[in-house]
């Protein structure tokens, strides 16, 4: 089929827009660390079945002590920091925003991997850099007057809650660090079997977070609550599973560039749904801010 990594790429981007709608609204109801763990164990058990059908093993039992070594460090930077940052920024300043910020992922794992892997770093990977964080701040900055009358100057203000904004940043430097050190780990060996590993990482430490706060009660609430069941279980499936699984199939069939620049659309895809869904209002310089950011992204692969 002509053009089939674009589409895959394409359809990866509307599964991980499903996955932060569907985790947005169910962090609501059940709060965000109960959506992390459990939205992590549907997605191992969906991989699972996979790499038992295609590797022919159900655990990564193949992988060595390097691989699952770097692979552990991937998952609890990528899925324990990055994740319970990003679940919460969903929570405080809702999906569309916080997916906005997650723009920045990308350039920020070029940044690392230009330090710790030595990676190159062209020119227009530094233009794309300055118009995503320009795109980002375009949405989430506003200009107002002085309280000081005699003061002309304009002064900058966040338009939503700081601590989302912290959280949304906290959310792509998780991810960006956990996929540095995936390139690092892997290898050669199996993506699927890789993520399995990072989602089991993931797994142990969301324990440890919930035997230091204590908050079982929401795991257990989440059982109850057959809405936010059923929307935690639609996210795990189009994210952990299908979001994963379609991403790697699109850079088997088309070029790593296109692939990363087509799945970046999910801050311009969120939109609609999010007014629909959520009933929120979107200005138009929110859509300038969101199309500059991937644009800046797209510059990164060239």
């Amino acid at each position: 089929m002509r053009h089939a990594g674009e589409f895959a790429s394409l359809l990866t981007a509307i599964f991980w827009t499903i996955t932060a709608l569907s985790f947005e609204a169910a962090g609501k109801r059940i709060g965000s660390l109960a959506v992390n763990i459990l939205r992590l164990i549907v997605g191992f058990v969906f991989l699972s079945i996979f790499t038992w059908y295609y590797r022919g093993y159900l655990l990564p039992v193949d992988a060595d002590a390097r691989t699952w070594f770097y692979l552990v460090l991937s998952g609890l930077f990528g899925f324990v920091l990055g994740d319970l940052c990003l679940f919460q920024s969903f929570v405080v300043i809702g999906a569309r925003i916080s997916m906005l910020i997650m723009a920045l992922s990308p350039p920020m794992t070029a940044f690392i991997g230009w330090i710790i892997l030595g990676e190159k770093m062209a020119p227009l990977s530094w233009a794309g850099m300055i118009l995503t964080i320009t795109g980002i701040a375009l949405v989430v900055l506003k200009r107002e007057d002085h309280p000081d009358a005699t003061i002309t100057r304009k002064k900058f203000r966040f338009n939503y809650p700081v601590w989302g904004i912290i959280l949304g940043l906290g959310g792509a430097l998780g991810q960006a660090v956990g996929l540095v050190l995936s390139k690092f780990a892997m290898n050669g060996y199996s993506p699927f079997a890789s993520s399995q590993i990072r989602i089991l990482a993931g797994i142990a430490g969301f324990l440890v977070v919930f035997l230091v706060t204590g908050k079982w009660g929401n795991i257990f609430r989440a059982f109850t609550d057959k809405k936010a069941l059923s929307q935690l279980s639609l996210g795990a499936f189009f994210g952990p599973f299908l979001g994963v699984s379609f991403s790697l199939i699109s850079v088997s069939l088309t070029s790593t560039g296109i692939a990363s620049t087509i799945m970046a659309l999910v801050p311009v895809l969120i939109i609609i749904p999010s007014v629909i869904l959520f009933r929120e209002k979107v200005t138009l310089k929110e859509v300038a801010g969101a199309l500059l950011a991937v644009g800046g992204v797209a510059l990164f692969f060239i």
